[in-house]
């Protein structure tokens, strides 16, 4: 039976690229918007949750972020895991509610912000990577087993080279974007 599967190859690279694409969306331009929060995550009950398993978020205005936590045991922990995000986001706490005002965006804020996007975007390229060579890794270990020779092995391997160089070139695109949108370029 071969380890190698192009298909799983395929739908693990696009994940990554959808990962990303989730994560700069929770990259704020300057409005309110509850998926600011969500890369956030909790540490409560033993286990790292998203913000949504421990609380409601809402925009009740357009610079201002709401977080309603349910157990108020779990509202210091929510307001540690909104600082230390690195959204540039600073809670006020209110018993169980947190507001969130959203800061006008400064040129050392828009530089903060895109320098986050790269960094996720390079996180993506990562795990791209890593897909490449776990599916290398299989090809040739099915070579060695006998279910590819040598020039199938190289060809498949062009092929995953081929789908790493495209699937690459979407994450630089996403993420170029978004630079481009918070720089306001």
């Amino acid at each position: 039976m071969a380890a190698y599967d192009k298909a799983d190859l395929e739908r693990r690279m696009a994940g990554a690229v959808e990962s990303l694409k989730h994560d700069l969306v929770g990259l704020r331009t300057g409005r309110a918007s509850t998926s600011l929060l969500d890369p956030v995550t909790v540490e409560v009950y033993g286990a790292h949750m998203p913000i949504s398993q421990v609380a409601t978020v809402a925009a009740p205005e357009p610079r201002l972020l709401s977080v309603t936590v349910w157990d108020k045991s779990n509202v210091g922990p929510v307001e540690k895991a909104i600082r230390s995000a690195g959204l540039g986001l600073n809670p006020i706490t209110d018993g169980q509610t947190l507001r969130l005002p959203i800061p006008d965006l400064t040129e050392e804020r828009r530089k903060e912000l895109a320098k986050l996007a790269s960094k996720y975007a390079e996180a993506a390229r990562i795990a791209v990577r890593n897909v490449r060579r776990d599916g290398n890794d299989s090809l040739k270990t099915d070579e060695k087993k006998g279910v590819y020779s040598e020039d199938e092995r190289k060809r498949h391997e062009t092929e995953v080279q081929k789908l790493t160089d495209s699937t690459i070139a979407d994450i630089d695109a996403a993420a170029s974007a978004k630079e481009k949108e918070i720089l306001g370029k």
